[in-house]
């Protein structure tokens, strides 16, 4: 049976710090930017920031019980605006309510510019053993351009503190987020961007296409004709041109957006898309503990109101073990394509009520559908797997997922 068509006891856990220094313009996350002079314990926005660790708080107590947790990943927003003594409390409540096994991966989101080098060894001192660095670009004035708020060289900075750790063996890894297709980007400005992420000395990389969402000072922008972004040529030409260079500096890519060298892949990552559960926590999270998805309104005052309504009238059913239901057929599928391995297609329909003939039919007409695809090596056939190839594949990823939706409503 394929590892997606069941739902696996959850043993991993998202908390979401929304608050940040200020919204960059492409930032459509439920966040609450507090300044540049933001800081978790003291000064402008630590009121908000106290007041929502409570509500955190108040949300962990109610939940349900589970198994220890083996992976942590606590994003936002910047989760290091929090001092280390404020996430250390968020870590109290996961041991108190759940446990957390020895040597699970425990990962914190930082934006360089939003700590010191004192604060990263408190962080590694409290348990953290996992970074996930905010940088996006190494561009100065890329970086201006998408609203981000440090520089170059408070990057350079916070890399080398990182290096420096995981070489004392303070930190066991870390890993650097980047953008392509950004405003202003061209193939040889992308291929610099990469360079400079491979010289990082970081093991994990994970880039991020832009997508312009609702509500984005770039969508305005976009409406305004005032972003200059690649065209669909132009951003096909740097996704192809990324697992090249990657590859070659020992970076495989195990899921489209993360490349990781040997022993660094994120574990937290990969619960996602195997389709087993995860807890989450915090305004605007999405939790899948049994199946189905649940998320937290965006904003402080509903999310306020939401928590004592759990603490009213009892978790969410989404949340109960007896309302589980194994992971739905399209998501399975777009989730499990985005994996290296790919899909156990026949597998995964195993759980549809057909007769044998009736699945055979089904999947002679996708793959009717598909037939260029397989012809041009977009998509590959591994006994009874099937995947999207590298680069070509992925770098066309929307594309060919949207045939599989297409023949999934068809059903």
């Amino acid at each position: 049976m394929d590892e997606l068509n069941s739902v696996c006891s959850p043993r991993s856990v998202y908390l979401h710090i929304p608050f940040c220094h200020r919204r960059c313009f492409y930032c459509d996350f439920a966040v609450v930017p507090l300044g540049d002079s933001a800081s978790g314990e003291q000064g402008p926005g630590s009121n908000s920031i106290k007041n929502y660790l409570k509500l955190l708080q108040r949300e962990i107590s109610c939940s349900p019980n589970g198994p220890p947790l083996s992976t942590v990943y606590i994003g936002g927003g910047t989760p290091s605006i929090l001092s280390p003594k404020q996430i250390d409390f968020v870590l109290k409540q996961l041991r108190d309510h759940f446990g957390i096994v020895d040597g699970a991966e425990i990962t914190l989101e930082m934006d360089p510019a939003s700590f010191l080098k004192e604060d990263l060894e408190d962080f590694l001192e409290i348990g953290i053993n996992r970074i996930s660095l905010g940088c996006q670009s190494f561009d100065n004035i890329l970086l201006e351009r998408i609203g981000r708020r440090h520089r170059l060289e408070d990057i350079l900075e916070s890399c080398e503190w990182l290096e420096n750790a995981q070489k004392k063996g303070n930190l066991e890894t870390w890993s650097i987020d980047l953008i392509q297709n950004l405003p202003g980007h061209n193939l040889s400005a992308w291929r610099c961007e990469l360079i400079q992420s491979i010289l990082t000395k970081s093991p994990h990389i994970s880039i991020y296409d832009l997508t312009i969402e609702h509500g984005t000072v770039f969508e305005w922008r976009r409406k305004k004709g005032q972003l200059d972004i690649p065209d669909s040529s132009l951003a096909a030409e740097s996704m192809e041109l990324t697992p090249l260079i990657l590859r070659e500096a020992g970076f495989s890519r195990y899921e489209i957006s993360n490349y990781a060298l040997p022993g660094h892949a994120s574990r937290h990552n990969r619960v996602y898309w195997s389709g087993c559960g995860w807890w989450a926590f915090g305004q605007g999270a999405t939790s899948s503990p049994w199946g189905k998805r649940l998320e937290r309104p965006r904003t402080r005052d509903t999310y306020k109101n939401w928590v004592e309504s759990q603490e009213v009238n009892g978790p969410d059913p989404t949340l109960m073990q007896s309302g589980s239901m194994p992971m739905a057929l399209d998501e399975r599928i777009i989730v499990g394509l985005r994996r290296r391995e790919g899909i156990d297609l026949e597998g995964l329909l195993q759980n549809m009520t057909w007769t044998d003939q009736e699945r055979t039919s089904q999947v002679e007409a996708l793959e009717k559908r598909l037939r260029v695809a397989f012809e041009v090596g977009s998509i590959q056939r591994n006994g009874k797997r099937i995947k999207l190839s590298d680069p070509y594949g992925m770098a066309i990823s929307n594309d060919i997922l949207s045939e599989f939706i297409v023949w999934l409503d068809s059903l």
